[in-house]
């Protein structure tokens, strides 16, 4: 083994692109932290990436693992920026993606207008052939029409195909031989079949899932194309992991095959961070919030567990049915709320915080980058909870004279003081994050106050306190490092991939060998594909878990199966349990049958993991890290006197209370009135509330 071993992690944001490089001395077990931020550079997302690294003084030649998160894939969806995409289906079925699903959120909108489908009419085509729902033959395939199919998509300017058929969750042989007959007819063109993503049903959110996949897949191929060319330039020995939805990584070219598994990777990160620090501190029950520049997310861990589905939407809000995207993501709740977050009055003098977001390029009025609209970040400035000669760790000297102009034009709305309309901003921002918060907890059966709220981004220490206080939480933890904790996250992900597989199955005696059967095909199939990537086979664990329902719902409730190969005689178990989990989630449980509607495995192998070390307490007190005392604004307990703390001269067993400030190059922790504060071992800070 060598000496050192250098393991780097960057996560690029919609405001800033971080860097995590933690480097470990073996003979000495002392472990170097290095963090870093630079903005974000749209379109060429991988710049910002070489950037950060060159900031933070690290040499790719000397790194022995990298791990990767992005926002390119949600963000070309979310701007439209994708290829032009061509659908072929199943005869009869072309129009299932403008049905979509009868799910009216806009209700008493007479005008109400559906999702516009991702391609429209004349691009969708469809083709002879049918599977039943159990995986049989109905119908042959007949590719007698493909050439023409082909011939009018590239006339029509197409650069990617998707290919969704009718049950191919069951039996993928039809979407697998229009696969080989286009790769033959045409092979520069991209394509991707539903099978190759998903394995679970509902015609409509498979083919979904399949035709935005085509529509990010030529765009974020190209990104990860250039990002490790730039990277192998610069001299990185081994291919970068990049972060998946479903807190884990993938090797680069399993992703740029099917990047829509990327499309909530700089969230999962940070999840998983949280998950794995509250094992390292003894808080398995974990309320995680990720507050960026530009938004707000949230989720829960119970007992260490962060929660996967594939039920997830994009652009989904009260007027809109949004898109469906059926891959495994964590369970979060995002809101556009962040620190670019824009303050706006509306025509009845009502004031709003987001979801308008000033972004990086102009970003806040305090930038001095031409921003003229008020922020959340401008309100922390001028209420004095950040540092106006720290702005930025130091980095960027804070506009004044903008700031007071953009706050002024929202108070003159308001018709109120511009110190009462900073109040006024921070409140509304809170209110937002609160329910946010309150849809992730208390609406799915989660007592607040059994949870420890671990906060983190940019923005996430500045606001954390208040929040907490409002849900009544046991504490609150900052991560050391908050400001790049989704990049510290990838550090310590696995190697993961999840197999959804639909299969019904009344939980009965007689049952338990089908269901064991699907679990051990799928076990084989992930053993087969970290085979192909030479993972050890050995490495390799599984965590099993069941979808199921009572007789004719529509919906499923995941439970975790233990207990190692499934029998007859632990399906009571299984029933048991199943009850227990909707009961929780729903408040009652039903005396009727239950049925199982798919599997979920999770297959996952270690490459590379962090491993944290504890430091002991010098016995130095916090006064070494005092910096001195300024009033800062507290919007609900009013102006106090807040003793200025260094984040940097922190060490585990300092203690002090509030009302203080600690600031630290990345982020700004507001510590509010009556707070007791003390930092562990790992260099966290856990504020105990009032």
């Amino acid at each position: 083994m060598a000496e050192t071993t250098i393991r780097v992690a960057t996560d690029v944001g919609g405001t800033f692109t971080d860097l995590v490089c933690f480097e470990t001395n073996h003979t000495t077990g002392e472990s170097r932290i290095v963090t870093a931020k630079s903005d974000t550079t749209p379109p060429n997302f991988e710049q910002g990436v070489l950037n950060v690294l060159a900031k933070g003084g690290v040499d790719p030649k000397e790194v022995d693992f990298l791990a990767h998160g992005t926002t390119v894939v949600i963000n070309a969806l979310t701007e439209r920026k994708g290829v032009k995409v061509g659908l072929i289906t199943t005869e009869g079925f072309r129009d299932t993606l403008e049905i979509a699903r009868g799910n009216r959120p806009d209700f008493f909108n007479l005008h109400y207008e559906k999702p516009k489908p991702f391609v429209p009419r004349y691009l969708r085509r469809e083709l002879p052939g049918r599977m039943s729902y159990k995986g049989e033959e109905l119908k042959p395939l007949d590719l007698s029409g493909l050439p023409a199919i082909l011939d009018d998509f590239k006339a029509e300017g197409v650069q990617a195909i998707a290919i969704c058929f009718l049950h191919s969750y069951a039996n993928m042989a039809h979407e697998q031989a229009v696969i080989d007959a286009v790769k033959k007819l045409w092979p520069e063109v991209s394509v991707v079949a539903s099978h190759q993503i998903t394995r679970e049903w509902r015609e409509y959110e498979r083919t979904n899932t399949a035709v935005l996949s085509a529509y990010v897949q030529p765009t974020a191929e190209r990104y990860l194309s250039r990002l490790a060319g730039g990277l192998k330039e610069q001299g990185l020995k081994g291919s970068p992991y990049i972060m998946q939805s479903n807190c884990g990584v993938d090797s680069l070219e399993s992703v740029s095959k099917i990047p829509i598994t990327m499309v909530e990777s700089g969230p999962a990160s940070g999840f998983w961070g949280a998950a794995e620090l509250g094992k390292l501190i003894g808080e398995p029950n974990v309320l995680a919030l990720d507050i960026g520049g530009t938004t707000a997310k949230c989720s829960l861990i119970e007992e260490g567990e962060v929660k996967i589905k594939t039920d997830y939407w994009i652009e989904r809000d009260r007027t809109s049915a949004g898109y469906p995207i059926m891959v495994p993501v964590v369970d979060l709740v995002e809101i556009g709320n962040g620190g670019g977050s824009i303050a706006w009055v509306d025509d009845f003098g009502k004031l709003h915080v987001g979801p308008q977001s000033a972004g990086a390029m102009p970003g806040p009025a305090a930038y001095g980058r031409g921003g003229t609209k008020a922020t959340t970040t401008d309100a922390n400035l001028w209420l004095g909870r950040i540092n106006r000669d720290y702005f930025c760790g130091g980095e960027v000297i804070a506009d004044m004279k903008a700031t007071e102009a953009a706050l002024g034009e929202v108070a003159g709305r308001l018709g109120v003081s511009v110190d009462e309309a900073a109040r006024g901003i921070i409140r509304i921002a809170n209110n937002n994050m609160v329910n946010a918060l309150k849809l992730v907890s208390l609406n799915r059966g989660h007592d607040p106050r059994d949870f420890t709220l671990v906060v983190f981004g940019g923005g996430g220490a500045m606001h954390g306190v208040a929040l907490g206080m409002e849900l009544g939480v046991k504490k609150v933890v900052v991560p050391a490092g908050a400001s790049v904790f989704s990049a510290w996250g990838m550090m310590m992900s696995d190697l993961r991939r999840d197999y959804f597989v639909t299969k019904l199955a009344d939980l009965k005696k007689g049952a338990a060998e089908s269901i064991e059967a699907v679990f051990a095909e799928s076990e084989d199939r992930a053993r087969a594909q970290f085979a192909a990537e030479g993972v050890d086979p050995a490495k390799i664990r599984f965590l099993r878990y069941g979808k199921f329902r009572y007789q004719n719902q529509e919906h499923t409730t995941e439970v975790l199966i233990e207990g190692g190969k499934i029998t007859d005689g632990s399906l009571s178990e299984i029933e048991k349990a199943f009850h227990e989990t909707y009961e929780r989630e729903y408040t009652y449980r039903l005396d009727a049958p239950v049925e199982m509607v798919g599997i979920h495995l999770v297959a996952s192998a270690e490459v590379g993991k962090l491993t944290m070390k504890k430091r002991e307490p010098t016995g130095a007190k916090a006064d070494v890290a005092l910096k001195g005392h300024r009033d800062v604004d507290y919007a609900l307990e009013g102006v106090k006197k807040a003793a200025i703390y260094d984040g940097t001269k922190l060490e585990p067993g300092m203690t002090f209370a509030g009302p203080a400030i600690v600031e630290d190059p990345g982020t700004t922790v507001v510590i509010h009135p009556g707070n007791a504060v003390e930092i562990d071992g790992y260099g966290n800070i856990h504020i105990k509330l009032a």
